[in-house]
């Protein structure tokens, strides 16, 4: 059935649902999981990640000292969804399944697909944040951009958030992904 399941997830504990669903269908058919965070060049839970100076630069108008703390706030960022990855590796070895981990920086519809493409997935597993109509248009979907140009399967998770969340995190979360 699925040798290969790749699934998008962010550094929200509403993940953890969505991380749930995807282990169960792993367990069930003996696949490969691997667990994908990017670093959106965009913003990424109230903090703009950079894009890189190689590619873009970045404003020159910003002082080095906010520079430093920037960087700073980034690089913790980044640690935070490496142990958050890391976590949930972790969590799928000791339930008997493999898992690799893969945190990148990009705009996340296009590298979900890109990454299924190259690692030859079987199905891609994203969650959805729910956005319909003109929201939808005016944010954009990860979910809808991967199930239109995935060149393979797509399982979009849909649902509330865990009731184990505590009641602030479930009023402003929703299972989201990448």
């Amino acid at each position: 059935m699925f040798n290969k399941i790749l699934v998008a997830l962010d550094t929200s504990e509403a993940c953890t649902y969505l991380f749930d669903k995807a282990l169960a269908l792993a367990q069930a058919t003996g696949a490969k999981l691997t667990l994908l965070n990017i670093l959106t060049p965009g913003y990424d839970y109230g903090m703009l990640t950079p894009y890189s100076p190689a590619v873009t630069g970045y404003p020159m108008s910003i002082d080095d000292a906010t520079w430093r703390v920037y960087q700073e706030e980034y690089r913790e960022h980044q640690e935070r969804g490496q142990s958050m990855l890391s976590r949930w590796r972790d969590q799928a070895k000791d339930k008997g399944v493999r898992a690799g981990l893969v945190q990148v920086s990009g705009e996340p519809g296009r590298v979900i697909c890109d990454r299924a493409k190259t690692d030859h997935v079987d199905l891609i597993i994203v969650g959805s944040h729910g956005r319909r109509g003109l929201n939808e248009f005016l944010t954009g979907s990860v979910s809808s951009y991967v199930m239109h140009r995935a060149s393979c399967s797509v399982m979009v998770v849909r649902g509330t958030v865990p009731e184990s969340l505590p009641e602030e995190a479930r009023e402003t979360s929703q299972v989201s992904a990448a």
